[in-house]
């Protein structure tokens, strides 16, 4: 019987991997479904057998068999026992190794044939290929490929496996990722071809607000080796080199910003197979030297790859005016469409892509443009493809080598008619695994939870981005606000810790951590970039620590933390380092004598600050005092980090840190909070982060809470807190006794308001509270999800799923968990699913005629504390659990 075995087999979160880099990666699994407790368990790993082992640890068992070589499989299988007795085992699960060592490889870097390189977004892919024969028959072939640049790989004429954008967005100088394919049945016995197609990428693509080029380097290059192993055990390898052929082909510029214009008239659809005439192509470049010559920073993979995820058939296509077309999806989207029904020969396609119409009906672009930062001109929004029909019967447009935010498409010079059958919008981001689920008895909440989804969607498509059309750069404030919301609805742990080991090899040699990671520019040129000093803010620096400690209490993962700590130490070492040796120059002419709590006091240096607070009009001024931000930030990661260094088994590191963590307190405590309980600035978003990093002291929290009711109430019972606080502002009035308060703001429905935006049809979170200007324009992005935080209100709060604060390592990851719904605002039902590390958590209640009813689903191996309004706290173990309490329903 299936629920008889441990299933869901992992390996560092991931299943089944190929190409796998870490020698002792960590194993998991589920226990039995019927099950309640584990109390030992057995692996068998190749030829490492754990035999019996009394733990209750399921989650990131180290492998600790001999070492692998490269490319080699190795099986792996799990019994447990639990109160229900010895398992059978479970089915069996697998990973294989990738090339781990420089000589593994006898490929060799490749460039195409480019004599001098356009201008950047109009570069075009460049084709690459070679021809082999295969004399004896094949019984397992590997491809291991990676490039500068973006590739597709192709075996005699197909394209290989699913994976998008390939090889993915790393800090190539450290870390470049090498995809593993089994190609076994894509060769043939006797001439064979392999193939790439290679545009610019994140390599040497257009990147960020300022639309830089070129950032990793001038040249696009290819590295990829096929290893045919055959049934008497001999191989065959074949890699690039100097043999290698390359030409131009159908796609004529390509660029992830910009678009891609194909012209299918030049295209030669048996490109990549044996028997097609290259002879008039040229010789690829074996290319060496620089990044070249350091095959150290190939890597496997650690996140699940970009794909196609899902396919979406357009709600209408009109036609504002002659030869053009408008596509509604009816979703904003990260990813590009497909179109058929090209039109005859030589009809040229214009798709234009945008977020939103303008008052004529048609596609705007203007809310997504960027600008120079020197000469504040702004910039072309890109997001255009084209196509040029080669009038073949059956072809269809579908642009790889780019990627666009959008809901609608803008066709220029189709002859007519286009319907909705002709085309599809293709939802392309990161293949994560969806783990959370809300449902509520009030159905703008419910959009509004899908809306910050699909925001999620847009921006995950391999790091995770701010949007998806603008800057479409890894910022890591966004990250930083949005990862533990993130968690509620993604398994985002793979996906995190690679994004993290790129924020750690991007980070400056002083411990500065770049306003995005991977950052294009290195250390030496970003600081001389015209934004070069607007790096190492309080609250974008600090996703070093917070994102790990918060993946630590959604996943259980120790390693990861271990993995980045010294990440971790050097930004807060950073920190504290500026608070220690500068001084603001307004308040040294105020205070000529610098009092002992500013050696915490750090009030000096470029700081985004609370950033983009309604009514507030954003200033960069470098020579600003952000001390009651940076200062609050500086104490929570001190703080953070002090109990990362107490489970990492460090006391010497945890006793500094909890110095600098409390110095910080005391600091911003003399600096901001007045002996009566004023904080000051007086502002929400202030008042919110004092309380919700303990700044405030105990005495005086109800006070300060109270003060921030009365700014929100003065308000209109609306919020202006911006970037960095908005998130935390439902939950912080939850836990101070005003939750009927974070109802009304939840249920706001003019602006600023979460609701405002749905109520005005948004299907992603707005970068603005309002979307248009006071002449209905649309206004900044449609996609950034760092607002859509909220919706972690909808799940601890409303449905009540909650992790300790600060958990030990027997409760992290949803070991141990709380489940207290707070019922409010006129709610009638409430309901959350979370696939944990465990098994299926899931909170929902029903309020009928004054009677709450809750029901609870605790995963085996786990234990829960269920918190009913007025009601004694209970722990549940494992199983379905059903409480009914009488109660009075206040919406407040």
């Amino acid at each position: 019987m299936p629920h008889t075995r441990p299933s869901h087999l992992r390996v560092d979160h991931l299943d089944r991997p190929l190409g796998v880099h870490t020698l002792r990666p960590r194993l998991s699994w589920r226990l039995p479904h019927d099950a309640r407790a584990q109390l030992a368990y057995r692996i068998e790993a190749g030829g490492w057998d754990t035999g019996r082992v009394d733990s209750e640890a399921n989650t990131g068992i180290a492998y600790d068999g001999p070492e692998p070589g490269s490319a080699v499989r190795i099986p792996w299988r799990v019994k447990v026992w639990t109160d229900l007795g010895e398992s059978a085992w479970s089915q069996p699960s697998w990973w294989e190794t990738g090339l781990l060592a420089p000589h593994d490889w006898q490929a060799h870097w490749i460039e195409p044939a480019e004599a001098e390189p356009a201008p950047a977004g109009h570069r075009p892919a460049h084709l690459l290929r070679h021809t082999f024969s295969l004399t004896k028959p094949v019984r397992q072939a590997r491809l291991y490929a990676t490039a500068h640049g973006v590739y597709e790989a192709f075996l005699n004429g197909r394209r290989v496996g699913d994976m998008e954008l390939t090889p993915g967005f790393t800090a190539y100088r450290s870390r470049l990722q090498v995809q593993t394919y089994d190609v076994t049945d894509l060769l043939v016995h006797g001439d064979n071809a392999v193939g790439a197609i290679l545009s610019d990428g994140w390599f040497r693509g257009r990147h960020g607000f300022a639309r830089e080029a070129d950032g990793f380097g001038s040249r696009t290059g290819l590295l990829a080796q096929l290893t045919v192993t055959h049934h008497d055990g001999t191989t065959t390898v074949v890699g690039t080199g100097p043999a290698w052929r390359s030409a131009p082909g159908g796609i004529t510029a390509a660029d992830l910003m910009d678009g891609q214009h194909t012209d299918l008239r030049v295209h030669a659809p048996r490109w990549a197979v044996a028997d097609h005439d290259d002879r008039h192509w040229d010789k690829a470049q074996v290319a060496v030297g620089g990044l070249y010559d350091d095959f150290t920073r190939l890597t496997g993979p650690l996140a699940p790859p970009v794909r196609r995820v899902e396919e979406l058939t357009p709600l209408a296509v009109t036609a504002p005016a002659p030869g053009r077309h408008v596509v509604d999806l009816g979703q904003n989207i990260n990813g590009w469409v497909r179109l058929s029904n090209l039109g005859p020969a030589g009809t040229r396609l214009t798709l234009v892509h945008g977020e939103a119409l303008d008052t004529q009906g048609d596609v705007t672009t203007d809310n997504i443009r960027a600008f120079d930062w020197a000469t504040r001109r702004p910039l072309p929004a890109g997001q255009i493809d084209t196509v040029v029909s080669a009038g073949r019967p059956g072809e269809v447009f579908e642009p790889r080598h780019t990627t666009h935010g959008f809901r609608y498409v803008r066709v220029e010079g189709h002859p007519g008619p286009l319907t909705p059958d002709d085309v599809r919008g293709i939802v392309v981001h990161t293949d994560l695994t969806r783990t959370g689920w809300f449902t509520s008895s009030d159905d703008r909440l419910n959009r509004l939870h899908e809306a910050a989804v699909w925001s999620l969607r847009g921006n995950m498509c391999d790091v995770p981005t701010d949007c998806p059309q603008r800057e479409r750069a890894a910022w890591t404030g966004d990250w930083q606000v949005f990862a533990p919301t993130a968690a509620y609805l993604y398994d985002v742990a793979g996906f995190t810790a690679k994004w993290l080991r790129d924020l750690a090899a991007d980070q400056w040699a002083d411990g500065t951590v770049p306003n995005f990671a991977p950052d294009p520019a290195d250390e030496q040129a970003r600081r001389a970039s015209a934004e070069g000093g607007m790096n190492g803010s309080a609250g974008w620096g600090d996703a070093a620590v917070i994102v790990p400690w918060e993946m630590w209490r959604a996943y259980g993962d120790l390693d990861a933390l271990r993995v980045q700590y010294p990440s971790m130490c050097a930004w807060v070492d950073f920190a504290a380092h500026q608070a220690r040796t500068r001084r603001h120059p307004d308040r040294a002419a105020v205070r000529h004598q610098a009092a002992p709590h500013e050696e915490h006091l750090w009030d000096t240096g470029f700081h985004f600050g609370e950033w983009l607070e309604p009514g507030v009009t954003p200033n960069l001024d470098p020579t600003r005092d952000h001390g009651a931000v940076a200062t609050a930030y500086l104490h929570r990661s001190a703080d953070l980090l002090a109990r990362t260094a107490a489970l990492l088994g460090h006391p010497a590191d945890e006793a500094r840190y909890r110095r600098i963590a409390e110095g910080a307190r005391l600091a911003w405590q003399r600096e901001y909070l007045a002996d009566d309980g004023t904080v000051t600035p007086d502002t929400q978003a202030t008042l919110v982060r004092a309380l919700a990093f303990g700044l405030v002291p105990a005495p005086l929290r109800a006070r300060t809470a109270d003060r921030l009711a009365t700014l929100i109430r003065a308000a209109g019972t609306h919020l202006s807190t911006g970037f960095l606080s908005t998130g935390l502002l439902l939950p912080v009035l939850a836990e101070t006794g005003h939750l009927g308060l974070a109802y009304d703001l939840l249920l706001q429905d003019t602006a600023p308001s979460w609701l405002t935006m749905i109520d005005k049809g948004a299907t992603t979170i707005w970068e603005d509270w309002e979307g248009t200007d006071g002449e209905g324009r649309p206004k900044m992005s449609y996609n950034h999800y760092s607002k859509g935080a909220v919706v972690s209100f909808l799940h601890q709060y409303v449905a009540g799923i909650r992790l300790p604060a600060a958990p030990m390592p027997g409760e992290a990851g949803y070991r141990r968990f709380v489940i207290a719904p707070q019922p409010g605002g006129g709610l009638t039902f409430a309901s959350a699913r979370l696939d944990s590390p465990h098994g299926r958590i899931a909170s929902e209640w029903r309020l009928h005629d004054g009677q709450f009813t809750l029901t609870a689903r605790v995963p085996p191996g786990t234990e829960a504390e269920i918190r009913l309004p007025g009601a004694d706290v209970v722990t549940a173990g494992p199983g379905t659990h059903t409480y009914t309490i009488d109660m009075c329903h206040e919406d407040s």
